[in-house]
């Protein structure tokens, strides 16, 4: 008769501790589990075991393996005072309840820790993916601030030694040459101040009082290129074939940044006055070639036979694309880099 209650309050008391302290309510539940066999025992045996198996479940998925295991030897030994409280009119027969509750535990035991598991393995997939993530946005922020900085700064190098060799003879090309610096250093920082304030505001939205930021470079300002690269002693010629329209936003951005660091290369390393920029859009894909007459492999490209990162960039922005890269000397002098970057359904 007292059966019921004894268990419901045994319940109620366990759910509360449960989980602040799963043993401490484990342990409850187990007294109030013997108790209320003793009183009422035919009626009980099967919700006890179903509920003591409940909770070792749940302690093996929320606790540690240590604190699960304690919780498997406490039901062990509750079972030697429910050998002395069996009942004959059992549903299992006289003393069967013990072996069921054996085997309910050890089967929720390992439930629980197969989750356990599961979501210890589901976190490591996931810190992974973080730190995966996480790489690659260091990557980018390299790539970027390379073909940036690279770029101006050989510019503003051969303008400056130019300018310097000229300046007593002829003032007005050292003039020019110095105009020429001061514009590429105001576009270099104009895109450096873009990059930092990018990266430290979550909203990339101008906020109240805020300037908005300039749009990122895309093949619209080859042309620009062209003319900053004409002032540092090397004519840009530009080749376009196939249709103008506007290209997915990180297709257009690699784009140029390749074109970009080519031409730097041609700049630095190729010692000639002249390169060509050949652009075809068609067939669902953007060709891009950058070739030059200069010194061909001898300390072009800068992460091929030098020791920068130009050759490595261009190759992974376009890789990241599902593009193909390629780059090195052509048979009759010179050199040659060629991408081939895909464009998605929407964009052909």
């Amino acid at each position: 008769m007292w059966g019921f209650p004894v268990l419901g309050c045994a319940l109620l008391a366990s759910g509360l501790l449960l989980r602040r302290r799963p043993l401490t309510a484990l342990a409850v539940l187990l007294g109030g589990s013997v108790a209320s066999m003793a009183l009422q025992p035919s009626a009980l045996q099967v919700v006890v075991v179903c509920v003591v198996g409940l909770e070792i479940c749940y302690i093996a998925v929320t606790r540690t393996r240590r604190v699960s295991l304690t919780g498997v030897a406490m039901v062990g030994v509750s079972l030697i005072p429910l050998l002395e409280v069996r009942s004959a009119g059992s549903p299992w027969g006289g003393g069967n309840v013990e072996p069921a509750m054996a085997l309910a535990t050890i089967i929720a035991w390992l439930i629980g820790h197969s989750i356990r598991q599961a979501q210890a393995q589901a976190e490591l997939v996931r810190a992974q993916a973080a730190a995966q993530t996480a790489m690659a946005e260091r990557l980018r922020i390299a790539r970027e601030l390379h073909d940036i900085v690279a770029h101006s700064i050989g510019i503003i190098a051969i303008q400056a030694g130019a300018g310097r060799r000229v300046f007593d003879a002829r003032p007005d090309e050292a003039r020019d040459a110095l105009a020429a610096i001061e514009a590429t250093s105001r576009e270099t920082l104009s895109g450096l101040r873009r990059m930092v304030t990018g990266l430290r505001r979550a909203d990339l939205e101008p906020g109240p009082g805020q300037a908005p930021l300039g749009p990122a470079p895309g093949l619209a300002a080859i042309e620009r290129l062209a003319a900053s690269t004409l002032e540092a002693g090397v004519k840009v010629d530009v080749d376009w074939h196939g249709s103008r329209e506007p290209l997915p936003a990180d297709i257009d951005l690699s784009a140029f940044r390749i074109i970009q660091e080519a031409v730097t290369n041609v700049v630095r390393h190729a010692g000639t006055g002249q390169c060509q920029v050949c652009i075809d859009r068609q067939d669902g894909q953007l060709s891009i070639e950058v070739t030059d007459s200069g010194r061909g492999g001898s300390g072009h490209g800068g992460g091929m036979a030098g020791t920068g990162y130009g050759i490595t960039g261009m190759r992974e922005r376009a890789a990241l694309l599902d593009g193909d890269f390629s780059a090195g000397p052509r048979p009759g002098g010179g050199f040659r880099v060629a991408v081939r970057l895909p464009l998605p359904a929407r964009a052909r």
